[in-house]
């Protein structure tokens, strides 16, 4: 058992009984960022702030939202909007907030891509990064159902029928994903659950690993040079600042994170009080009505380029229906992101400026994304199907055969 002694103040009483000071020098004050990093990697507390904001939010709107296919409209657009002080705000504060944490969660991926951190022993890093994007993915299709407008119930309908080309269970799946042979009470019902309860849990678990995850091979930078952590940690430790390659995560890094937050915080609000019509699509405004079918729907704006792929296949090859390989390079789509450290056969780690053919695979990928995200929005037809086709199929043909085949070669250069 341990030694209690009279406590000099609370710090001291619970750092004998819960050992504070040593779980803040793990997680705080000696926990070593290296200083060669710019404000590209502040978008890692950018994220848990905006993570904040919506679990906030969420529970103030909760207290009014009916999950009921009868009640749900009304209670957001009515009760929420017009009867609840600040019910507005909170509301608008939480749709920006799942459509700019998308935005900071793309700039985050990027600049994982960019500067090869997901190589060289920062695979979990990647990968528990892409489980996150796959958690708030869910939550924001579950909650984009919420409101019961038009487009929440026919994106609801779109998305669940997807799952009906799984193999011998497909129907059954859809079945049960809906809760009833249709979108309806129970889809909602089950939807508010998973959105409330089951996903946030399963978010923060996945947050955890991911922090947990940075511990062993640390952060990388901007020249993705390798840091010998302890060394550098003795020099900083020993009161030679100047000459060590690294800073402690607080005050050091923290600081200058809280500055970065503090001038995004400007632009969201912002957004909150004077565009928050981005995150809101007109035609959700108008009640869920089974009988009357949008003339296009589309997704969310950070879906848009996933969805795109989906329908960019829209003739049938080798007797293989169109809407089988839509479905195959859409789920390969979703899980694309998770293979990159398996693509990328290079053992270099540098950043995308120092590796010439990855800075054009780079920046070529970027512009297809971008491409596929316009092209989702619009409706199909004409040119924009072959459009949407060879953007679909230029980004498979990045993923696939362009990055391991330039990884390859720059291997083989040295």
């Amino acid at each position: 058992m341990a030694h209690i002694r009279k406590a000099t103040g609370v710090i001291d009483w619970l750092d004998q009984r819960l050992a504070v000071n040593k779980l803040m020098k793990v997680l705080v004050s000696e926990y070593w960022i290296p200083k060669n990093i710019n404000f590209l990697w502040a978008m890692g507390v950018i994220l848990m702030t905006i993570f904040l904001l919506l679990i906030i939010t969420g529970f103030l709107l909760m207290m009014y939202y009916k999950p009921d296919v009868n009640l749900a409209f009304k209670s957001v657009n009515y009760t929420i909007m017009q009867e609840v002080d600040y019910g507005w705000l909170w509301r608008h504060i939480h749709a920006v907030s799942a459509s700019v944490i998308f935005l900071i969660m793309y700039i985050h991926l990027l600049t994982g891509l960019y500067y090869g951190s997901y190589k060289k022993g920062r695979e979990m890093i990647w990968i528990s990064g892409m489980l996150l994007f796959i958690c708030f993915s869910a939550e924001a299709f579950s909650g984009y159902m919420l409101p019961w407008g038009q487009m929440s119930y026919w994106a609801a309908t779109v998305i669940t029928q997807l799952f009906g080309a799984v193999p011998v269970i497909g129907d059954a799946l859809v079945e049960w994903i809906r809760g009833d042979y249709a979108v309806g009470d129970a889809t909602l019902t089950r939807f508010f659950m998973l959105h409330v309860c089951m996903l946030p849990l399963v978010t923060i678990l996945v947050l955890a690993i991911h922090f947990y995850s940075l511990r062993v091979p640390h952060v990388n930078n901007e020249t993705s040079e390798e840091i010998d952590f302890e060394v550098e940690a003795d020099i900083y430790l020993k009161g030679d600042k100047a000459k060590s390659k690294v800073i402690p995560f607080w005050p050091g890094f923290l600081a200058k994170d809280f500055m970065y937050v503090s001038f995004f915080m400007i632009f969201f609000f912002y957004l909150v009080c004077y565009q928050y019509g981005f995150a809101m699509d007109p035609i959700n405004f108008e009640p869920a009505n089974a009988l009357k079918t949008p003339a296009h729907i589309y997704p969310e704006w950070y879906f848009m380029w996933q969805y795109e792929i989906l329908r960019g296949f829209f003739f049938d090859i080798a007797g293989i229906s169109a809407a089988n390989i839509g479905l195959i390079a859409f789920a390969f789509a979703g899980v694309s992101f998770f293979l990159v450290p398996v693509f990328d056969r290079s053992d270099v780690v540098a950043p995308a400026h120092k590796r010439p053919l990855y800075f054009i695979w780079f920046w070529i990928l970027v512009i297809d994304l971008v491409g596929l995200s316009i092209l989702g929005k619009l409706p199909t037809g004409g040119i924009m199907d072959w459009l949407g086709f060879g953007f679909s199929t230029l980004y498979l043909f990045l993923m696939i055969i362009a990055l391991p085949v330039i990884t390859i070669l720059e291997r083989k250069r040295g």
